[in-house]
């Protein structure tokens, strides 16, 4: 990969990532809200400023430099929006809520680039896509990846939290105990390879809804 290809994929791929993980990020803080904790609110990240939410080290650095060094896996975070689950009115419930927001805003953003890849699609697709319809289905690609990444049932992750908030009181708290240990097993699971077979034919069935959907 040399380095016109690089940088025409962040070209591509910025403005989509921008958007999905300020989104994704927004979503937890209105929810939070919402449902009672104001936390988010006070420090500022109930917002979709873009800068709000991006962490120059996980946001930018490490993706470039994964991207750079030709890594098999693009792996990036936001900075997480601060919760007080004990501030919500039924902090148990209503973490639920909280969690799936993200990748509800992450859903709603796919069906939105969908839209516009339908709009801006050519008629002959044995043609090269415009910049814009490039666009558009990168925004449908990183948002499945940042919803289904997100779902999966490890905290810290959204996918986590839901199952946490759905499963018995003592359950939950055993479940909960695993928290502090969930970035090392996550990060094994993805240098190892081990979740490929889970990850990605979920991220390609999602994307492949909305092609469907939208004709694409």
């Amino acid at each position: 990969m040399d380095l016109n290809h690089i940088i025409t994929l962040i070209t591509i791929y910025a403005v989509p990532l921008i958007f999905a993980i300020t989104l994704h990020e927004a979503a937890h803080a209105y929810a939070a809200r919402y449902f009672g904790d104001a936390t988010a609110y006070m420090l500022g990240r109930m917002t979709l400023n873009p800068f709000k939410h991006i962490d120059p080290i996980w946001t930018i650095l490490v993706p470039v430099v994964l991207l750079l060094i030709k890594s098999p896996f693009i792996f990036g975070a936001a900075k997480p929006v601060p919760v007080n689950f004990a501030g919500l009115r039924n902090p148990k419930r209503d973490s639920i809520w909280v969690a799936a927001a993200g990748p509800m805003a992450n859903l709603v953003m796919m069906i939105g680039w969908g839209v516009l890849a339908a709009i801006v699609a050519i008629p002959d697709k044995s043609e090269p896509g415009t910049f814009l319809q490039l666009v558009a289905v990168a925004g449908i690609q990183v948002n499945a990846i940042l919803m289904i990444f997100n779902l999966l049932p490890i905290l810290p992750l959204d996918g986590g939290r839901i199952v946490a908030g759905v499963l018995p009181d003592k359950l939950s708290y055993a479940y909960s105990r695993l928290e502090p240990y969930g970035m090392f097993i996550l990060i094994g699971l993805l240098l190892s390879g081990l979740i490929n077979p889970w990850l990605w034919p979920l991220v390609a069935a999602a994307q492949n809804a909305i092609y469907f959907v939208f004709g694409l």
